[in-house]
């Protein structure tokens, strides 16, 4: 039986980068991003890896990505759309349910504490040293990293983060901030009421970096359900993973501890983010923090 388990969101579609980043090339020696991550969390004590995935990409998706990774830790697939909502109705949606149903597309594959991250998110080794302090207690229900705004953003376009409120280590609260921006060294935002906003850089926010015990499916079971008698209809709505632990949190059902990292985080959102990707990663190689060729 597995002791730590890294789930990995790699079901979406890259519509911003205009492909399937979460197995394009960026490492010296053709590596995903997913599989500079799977090493760090190697590195920390974990030993089993689920990817969750799109059943139309999975033969590619293996061959670029889990046959080199399958090598080195024990790897499970689970599928997003295998876990279709019962709705009566002539919905015909194709657009993903969001980062909570993909979590939950992988509860019958997973009976030990895991973690969450996205496939095509670099966040070096740090967090995931983190995540394993925190599965050697569980003192709380649920635990994220949290990131230093100024260390997520793109040079290329707006992002989305979810601004965290922390208190004595706890999460109190997260709010979802659209239309960041940096220009000139000045952070610009939208936040939730449509009005523009300036923020400091070091507000903390989160990357969809955690931490869960096995038992919080069923609170994702439930608030599953919830979503779908409120929004099942809806062709756009989504069930993002953020949302249901501030939920939690706010309803005061279920505890969140913040662990935050001055780690910088980088990804590709945009096609124009690939250069500084290869480039990042050329420099941690060259560094020393990985080899050449990371499963040699």
């Amino acid at each position: 039986m597995a002791n730590r388990t890294v789930l990995v969101m790699a079901a979406g579609g890259g519509a911003r980068y205009g492909g399937l980043k979460q197995m394009e090339p960026f490492g010296p020696g053709g590596e995903a991003i997913v599989e500079y991550s799977i090493y760090d969390a190697r590195r920390e004590g974990f030993d089993k890896v689920v990817f969750v995935i799109r059943r139309q990409f999975e033969k590619e998706f293996r061959t670029a990505v889990g046959q080199r990774v399958e090598k080195n830790i024990d790897v499970h697939y689970g599928f997003q759309e295998d876990l279709v909502p019962a709705l009566n109705s002539s919905l015909q949606r194709t657009k993903p349910w969001g980062t909570g149903h993909a979590v939950l597309s992988a509860a019958d594959l997973i009976n030990e504490p895991f973690a969450v991250i996205n496939a095509d998110d670099f966040y070096g080794r740090e967090p995931f040293r983190l995540l394993g302090q925190y599965m050697e207690t569980e003192t709380e229900d649920s635990a994220m990293v949290g990131f230093q705004l100024q260390n997520t953003l793109s040079d290329f376009g707006a992002v989305k983060r979810g601004l965290c409120s922390v208190e004595k280590g706890l999460l109190r609260g997260v709010e979802e901030i659209e239309e960041i921006r940096q220009s000139s060294g000045i952070i610009m935002c939208v936040d939730a009421r449509g009005n523009p906003r300036k923020l400091r850089g070091d507000e903390i926010v989160s990357m969809n970096v955690w931490a869960f015990n096995v038992k919080m499916f069923n609170d994702f079971s439930i608030a599953w359900e919830d979503f779908l008698r409120t929004q099942g209809q809806s062709e756009s709505a989504e069930f993002y993973l953020p949302n249901v632990v501030n939920q939690f949190v706010v309803d005061g059902l279920r505890s969140c501890r913040v662990m935050e990292t001055s780690s910088s985080w980088f990804g590709v959102t945009y096609p124009r983010d690939r250069p500084s990707v290869v480039g990042a990663l050329s420099r941690h190689v060259q560094s020393g923090d990985y080899p050449p060729l990371l499963w040699s």
